[in-house]
C-alpha cells in the first residue's frame, strides 16, 4: 500500500484548494484517490471536476455529486484558516501520509493535523476507554501511558474526557509523544475542559482530524474519528469500557485492520470492566502488566530509557505497609469493587465505628479510595 502511495507522488498536487475541496466531500476516501490515480495517473480529473473519468476510475455517482456540490467560498474560508494555522492538509497520495493508516479499509482521503505532522509515521499504540471511569482506571491508563511513553512509543487517543485525557496525560509526564484524534474541526476543541490538554498535546504532537474546520463534534463523528484512532496504530488498549462503549469501536477496527487489541481485565462487580471482559472471550489479549503489551507489538523498545523506571501493573502493590489481622480483614472485604460502609459491616461483622476509624486509616495510607454514594474501594497501585 505504502508502496503504491510513493510510486504515484510525482503524479499528486499539492494544491491546499484541492485538498479542502475534498475535505469537504466526507463520501470521498483514500481508496478513491487511489483507483483515481490507478486510472488516469493524475489528479487532473478530481481538480477539474472531470466526471466521466472519475465515473470510469470507479467512483459512485453519489461521490461524485459530494464533490461537485462543495462552495468554492468555503474552500477559500478554509484555505485562509489553514495558512493562518499553519495547519498541514495531509494527502494520501502524498508518502508522508502515515502508512499503518493507509492500510485501513475506509482511510480518509486528507486528514488536517495541527502540531507535528511527521508524528503520525511514528509507532504508536492507541489507548482508549470510558469517559467516566473509576480512579483506579484512570490511574491504570495514566502509569501505563506513561510507561509506553518513555518506551518510545507515541500515545494515541481521542482528547475525550476520562481514560483518553489520562492517556494523554501520561505520555505528556513522560515528555514523551501523543496524538489526539477529534470527530471534529480543529478550529474548536471538544470538551471545552480540555483546552489546555490540547495545547500541551500540539506542544509535543499533534491534533488530527478529516473533519474540515467549523464542522461540530457530532455524536455520528465519533465512531468515525475511532476507525482513525485504530489505524495509525500498531495495537489498541482499551483500559475500562463498558459494553455499549464507543471504545469497543476503535477496538473492533483494530480487529479488523489486522491490529492487536488488549483488555485490561477488572472485578465482575464493575460494570467499566465488563466491555473489556467482552473484548477478551472474543480474543483480545489480557493485560496485567505493561510488559504483556510491548512484548506482542512490532516495535523496537527503547530499553535504555525504561532502565530506572518501574512497570506498571494491575496487580497489587507488593510495597504495602504492614498491616495487623483485621486490617487485612477489612482489605480482603474490599476486593475490588467500590461497596459501602454497611457492606463491609456485615462482611466482616465489625462494628460500624471501628469499619469507619480503619477506613481512614488505610485511605492515609493510600491503600483505599472513597467513591461517590459513600463506597470506598482499594486503590490501584502506582509507579
Amino acid at each position: 500500500m505504502g508502496s503504491a502511495l510513493s510510486f504515484y507522488a510525482a503524479a499528486m498536487s499539492d494544491s491546499p484548494a484541492l485538498w479542502a475541496r475534498v475535505a469537504r466531500a466526507p463520501a470521498i476516501q483514500a481508496e478513491h484517490i487511489r483507483a483515481l490515480l490507478a486510472q488516469d495517473g493524475s489528479l487532473q480529473a478530481l481538480e477539474r471536476l472531470r466526471r466521466s473519468a472519475l465515473s470510469a476510475a470507479g467512483w459512485p455517482p453519489a461521490v461524485i455529486a459530494s464533490l461537485a456540490a462543495v462552495d468554492t467560498y468555503t474552500i477559500a474560508a478554509d484555505v485562509r484558516w489553514i495558512e493562518r494555522y499553519n495547519c498541514t492538509l495531509l494527502a494520501c497520495s502524498s508518502p508522508d501520509y502515515p502508512p499503518q493508516l493507509a492500510e485501513l479499509r475506509g482511510a480518509p482521503a486528507v486528514l488536517f493535523v495541527r502540531g507535528d505532522a511527521s508524528i503520525l509515521r511514528h509507532p504508536q499504540l492507541a489507548m482508549v476507554g470510558s469517559r467516566n471511569p473509576t480512579a483506579g482506571g484512570r490511574s491504570t491508563a495514566r502509569d501505563f501511558a506513561q510507561y509506553f511513553a518513555r518506551a518510545g512509543l507515541a500515545i494515541t487517543s481521542g482528547l475525550a474526557l476520562g481514560i483518553d485525557g489520562a492517556c494523554h496525560e501520561g505520555a505528556l509526564a513522560a515528555d514523551g509523544l501523543t496524538l489526539a484524534v477529534c470527530g471534529h474541526g480543529l478550529d474548536q476543541i471538544y470538551p471545552p475542559q480540555h483546552a489546555a490538554l490540547a495545547e500541551q498535546i500540539l506542544a509535543h504532537g499533534a491534533l488530527v482530524s478529516e473533519f474540515a474546520p467549523g464542522v461540530p463534534p457530532l455524536k455520528a463523528h465519533f465512531p468515525q474519528r475511532n476507525r482513525i484512532i485504530a489505524g495509525l496504530a500498531l495495537g489498541t488498549l482499551v483500559v475500562e469500557a463498558a459494553r455499549e462503549s464507543g471504545s469497543l469501536i476503535t477496538a473492533r477496527h483494530a480487529g479488523e485492520a489486522g491490529r492487536d487489541v488488549f483488555a485490561i481485565p477488572g472485578s465482575i462487580h464493575n460494570p467499566l470492566a465488563r466491555g473489556c471482559h467482552q473484548l477478551i472471550r472474543q480474543g483480545a489479549k489480557l493485560v496485567e502488566s505493561a510488559a504483556d503489551v510491548l512484548s506482542e507489538l512490532p516495535f523496537q523498545l527503547e530499553k535504555q530509557r525504561l532502565s530506572a523506571v518501574q512497570q506498571p501493573s494491575v496487580a497489587p502493590s507488593a510495597g504495602a505497609p504492614t498491616l495487623d489481622n483485621d486490617y487485612k480483614i477489612l482489605l480482603d472485604a474490599l476486593a475490588f469493587e467500590p461497596v459501602t460502609v454497611d457492606t463491609l459491616v456485615e462482611r466482616t461483622e465489625f462494628p460500624s465505628e471501628s469499619v469507619a476509624s480503619m477506613l481512614l486509616i488505610l485511605e492515609l495510607e493510600g491503600l483505599v479510595q472513597p467513591q461517590p454514594g459513600g463506597r470506598y474501594s482499594l486503590s490501584q497501585p502506582r509507579t
